[in-house]
């Protein structure tokens, strides 16, 4: 399989305010495609995140969404001065520090900075 890209789709009841939402927490611009009134992506490093409107029940399997930064710790800080609830940051000597967090429909993302790339100590 010669995979050339990849993207994870995210179901949202409301999808103007899933936008809004991750414009400010990911700090992206507007969506790099919007595909009917239904469906946006963005682009986030080399992979799409798709927010689609639509039913959010959900199969029993969860889908994380994980983000390697280069300091778990300054964006955990930024994260909760947004206001996000997240979780507290966990380290794991020289492996990674990480946390979590959920988007407004409940969906699961993470934020981790490997050891040779986090500065937290």
């Amino acid at each position: 399989m010669d995979v050339s890209s990849v993207t994870v789709g995210l179901p949202v009841s409301d999808l103007a305010r899933a936008v809004a939402w991750y414009q400010r927490v990911l700090e992206m611009g507007d969506p790099d495609l919007e595909i009917g009134d239904d469906l946006v992506e963005f682009q986030v490093g080399p992979v799409w995140l798709q927010l689609g409107r639509g039913a959010t029940a959900r199969s029993g399997a969860q889908v994380v969404l994980r983000l390697g930064v280069a300091d778990a710790a300054a964006e955990h800080e930024r994260l909760l001065g947004l206001g996000v609830d997240a979780e507290p940051l966990e380290h794991v000597e020289g492996v990674v520090d990480h946390f979590g967090f959920r988007d407004p429909d409940g969906n699961r993302l993470g934020v981790y900075a490997l050891a040779q790339e986090s500065s937290a100590p």
